[in-house]
């Protein structure tokens, strides 16, 4: 038996909430984008208006991106000019951009920026289930999406850079050639 909506609205917190579509999900993951973001305007520091007006104009784009499939669709091509031309500022700031992983650490908004990039990926993984389920899926989400998460990525570096701390660079064990310990012999 599946769950159903109460029929009184405190007892209720979204109306779709109970739907087992994959929309569902990917609206709910757009919500939480939205609020990490939030999360990182509020941990900024008061010299970084650069920062917090990319981020106060990116937030509601987010919100557009939750509501575009259920919906009208709300992005727009000059929002992704717009967003990767930031990308692109920002880029140009970094001194040495870290060549392959870098671990996520950071004072905050750092860590805010890493769960908004790591929750963007779950979000275009969501949107590969809607379009599975039969649902036209525009291309322009999962591309807004992808940018968002190169974007808030490259913003960890910049803040980091800011802040004078170094990366921490994480070098795989499971992916790359392996090198055999000091003295032994490869064969």
């Amino acid at each position: 038996m599946s769950i159903a909506n109460s029929r009184d609205l405190d007892e209720l917190c979204y109306p779709f909430i109970h739907e087992t579509s994959w929309l569902c999900d990917y609206e709910l993951l757009t919500d939480e984008l939205c609020a990490q973001i939030g999360a990182v305007l509020a941990a900024l520091p008061n010299e970084w208006d650069d920062l917090r007006q990319d981020l106060e104009q990116l937030q509601p784009l987010v919100l557009h991106a939750n509501g575009s499939i259920r919906g009208r669709l709300a992005l727009k091509e000059a929002d992704l000019v717009w967003l990767k031309s930031r990308l692109q500022h920002y880029r140009q700031q970094l001194a040495a951009p870290p060549q392959g992983f870098v671990l996520p650490r950071g004072s905050a908004p750092v860590p805010q920026l890493h769960a908004v990039r790591s929750n963007c990926k779950k979000a275009i993984r969501a949107l590969v289930r809607v379009s599975e389920e039969g649902r036209e899926v525009a291309d322009i989400l999962p591309r807004f999406l992808n940018l968002l998460c190169n974007f808030s990525f490259t913003l960890t570096l910049v803040i980091n850079q800011r802040r004078g701390e170094a990366e921490t660079v994480f070098v795989s064990l499971s992916y790359g050639p392996v090198k055999p310990a000091s003295g032994q012999v490869s064969g």
